[in-house]
C-alpha cells in the first residue's frame, strides 16, 4: 500500500473508535471514506444502519451487508464520518470534489458529531487553494457563474459531471477565503445555487489526520 493510502487507512481506523454501537451513523463519500466503509465490516453487529451521502457509498455499504437507511426515517444520527478537500485550523472545510456536497451537508447537519478523516495534504491555514465547488440548478449555471465572478472568483463548469441530484458543479478558483462563514452565506443566497462546498456554519467537530505511522486527532 502506498504511503498516502496507508495514511487514509489509519485515519479511517481511528474513526472507528467513535462509532456508537446500536445507533445509525452517517457515511460520506470519497477515497478516505471508502477505507472507513470497508473497515465497518468488522463492526457490522454494532451497526443497525447507515445513512449515505452518495449513490457510490450506498452501493459500497450494501455490498458489505450494511443496511442503508433513508434519512427521513433515521432521525438524528450519532456520528457522520466524511473526508474533505481542505480543512483549516478551525475545522472549517471545503468539500465537493466528488460532487456529493449537498447530500454531505444535509447528513452532517443531521448528525450530533461530524468526524472528518483525511491525510495531512488536506490541512491548510486558509481555505481556497482547492477550487470551491458550487452545486447549481442547470438553468442557472451561467447566471450563478457571473455572480461568482463578482465575488472575486473564477468559476469553471465541471463539464460531464451531473450530481446525484441532477444538478451541475461550478468549481471556483482564485479565492482566498478569509471569512468562510460569510462567504458560505453569501453564495448560498444566489438564486439557483443548491449549496456551496463550504462547511463553515457546520464545521467538523473532530479532524483525524492520518499518516503512514498512525493518526492524530484535532478538536474544534
Amino acid at each position: 500500500m502506498n504511503p498516502q493510502d496507508l495514511a487514509k487507512q489509519h485515519a479511517a481506523r481511528a474513526a472507528l473508535d467513535h462509532l456508537v454501537p446500536g445507533e445509525v451513523l452517517g457515511v460520506g463519500t470519497g477515497s478516505t471514506v471508502n477505507f472507513f466503509i470497508d473497515l465497518l465490516a468488522e463492526r457490522k453487529d454494532d451497526i443497525p444502519g447507515a445513512v449515505s451521502s452518495s449513490d457510490a457509498s450506498t452501493a459500497r455499504l450494501k455490498a458489505l451487508g450494511i443496511p442503508v437507511v433513508d434519512l427521513n426515517n433515521a432521525g438524528t444520527l450519532s456520528i457522520y464520518v466524511d473526508g474533505a478537500d481542505e480543512a483549516d485550523p478551525h475545522l472549517r472545510l471545503i468539500k465537493g470534489g466528488g460532487a456529493a456536497l449537498t447530500r454531505e451537508k444535509i447528513v452532517a447537519g443531521a448528525s450530533r458529531r461530524f468526524i472528518c478523516i483525511a491525510d495531512a495534504s488536506k490541512q491548510v491555514q486558509v481555505l481556497g487553494n482547492f477550487p470551491l465547488p458550487v452545486e447549481v440548478i442547470p438553468m442557472a449555471r451561467s447566471f450563478v457563474a457571473r455572480e461568482l465572478v463578482k465575488l472575486g472568483g473564477d468559476p469553471v463548469w465541471r463539464e460531464g459531471v451531473v450530481t446525484d441530484n441532477g444538478n451541475l458543479i461550478l468549481d471556483v478558483r482564485g479565492l482566498r477565503i478569509l471569512d468562510p462563514v460569510g462567504l458560505e452565506t453569501t453564495v448560498n443566497q444566489i438564486p439557483g445555487v443548491v449549496t456551496v462546498g463550504l462547511f463553515a456554519h457546520r464545521p467538523a467537530d473532530l479532524l483525524i489526520i492520518g499518516s503512514a505511522d498512525g493518526a492524530e486527532v484535532f478538536n474544534a
